[in-house]
């Protein structure tokens, strides 16, 4: 399994992955989920993936040779309109590979592949997708700011009570990695090394991409001190009324 996480803020977006794609007692295999397309000047996208390995190396395959070629040879990241058309388009590919490989399996075989796209086209605003297996995209509410896929229940609770779109990116970016170290803790399909990547409204200039091991020192750093105000935190918190009450001593046996 998988966790990423993609945060749709007034001043950009922030996005956050880990790289684990199993984890048995004995095996532990990990696979970059954050795939990026970069045009300087004109438009840079990050594409998030979680679901079938087989499924997912395929649509990021397809998508990378046909921004390689022309537009006469087909609608392609580097040429679309907007970023909804790009989404749509994300959609298209992933559903027809689905399509394909199932078509030569076992019919229990399940090649599902969920998808997060993010990006800017120049003079446009940023966007957030989360593209569904069966190719349908939606974006985020202004009340939710934030789109999960994989393993998402242990790493919403934080984001529920952050996320607000007046959020700094710095912020949110901090918030994206207590997500992501809070699923990390609770199950074991998630894990290092994490990417974290910053879009800045209006700077088609790549974004901001970091890679994170368990080691390094900000990271280890980050989970010291948020485990430990938690604790602090807890110890803060109102006691119930009957602790106030001086605790009645019982007589002694025989009296």
């Amino acid at each position: 399994m998988t966790y990423c996480v993609g945060i749709l803020l007034d001043d950009g977006i922030v996005l956050a992955s880990d790289s684990r794609t199993n984890a048995g007692v004995d095996q532990i295999a990990c696979y970059t989920k954050t795939h990026t397309f970069t045009w300087l000047g004109q438009r840079h996208m990050a594409l998030l993936s979680s679901g079938n390995l087989a499924t997912t190396q395929s649509v990021i395959s397809q998508l990378q040779r046909e921004a390689q070629l022309n537009d006469s040879h087909g609608p392609s990241l580097a040429s679309l309109g907007s970023m909804e058309e790009a989404a749509h388009h994300v959609g298209r590919v992933s559903l027809a590979i689905q399509e394909q490989y199932a078509s030569k399996a076992h019919a229990e075989a399940r090649f599902d592949a969920t998808f997060i796209l993010a990006g800017q086209i120049a003079g446009q605003s940023p966007q957030l997708f989360l593209i569904y297996p069966e190719g349908n995209p939606i974006t985020p509410s202004p009340y939710s700011p934030f789109l999960q896929i994989g393993e998402t229940k242990y790493g919403k609770p934080i984001l529920d009570r952050i996320i607000t779109p007046a959020l700094s990116l710095e912020n949110a970016a901090r918030c994206a990695l207590v997500s992501m170290d809070s699923a990390m803790r609770s199950n074991l399909s998630v894990g290092p090394p994490l990417d974290l990547m910053i879009y800045r409204r209006g700077q088609i200039d790549g974004g901001i991409h970091t890679r994170f091991e368990l080691n390094t020192p900000y990271l280890v750093a980050l989970r010291k001190s948020w485990n430990n105000g938690l604790k602090r935190l807890f110890q803060r918190l109102p006691e119930f009324n009957w602790e106030h009450f001086p605790h009645v001593q019982s007589p002694p046996p025989g009296e």
